[in-house]
């Protein structure tokens, strides 16, 4: 049986991309998000709540870990 506090913390999980988001937003950084519509595509959010659909290219090193990113501008999605 899930006692209280885990029932709670499970049914919060749907809430856990906003906190990336805000906290992305706090930091001044652009927020990427992967959507079934949009294909192999990214969409990135701004603070300003600009939104872009984006290509997004990775640079990785000799141990195949991501060291760059860069993305691409595709088409502004709002505004």
């Amino acid at each position: 049986m899930i006692n209280f506090k885990t029932a709670n913390i499970l049914d919060n999980l749907n809430n856990l991309h906003e906190l990336g988001r805000q906290r992305a937003f706090e930091l001044g950084n652009p927020y990427y998000s992967k959507y079934s519509g949009d294909g192999e595509y990214l969409r990135k959010e701004l603070p300003t709540g600009e939104m872009f659909l984006t290509l997004v290219e990775y640079t990785y090193d000799e141990n195949d870990y991501p060291i760059a990113m860069r993305d691409v501008y595709i088409k502004q999605i709002n505004g």
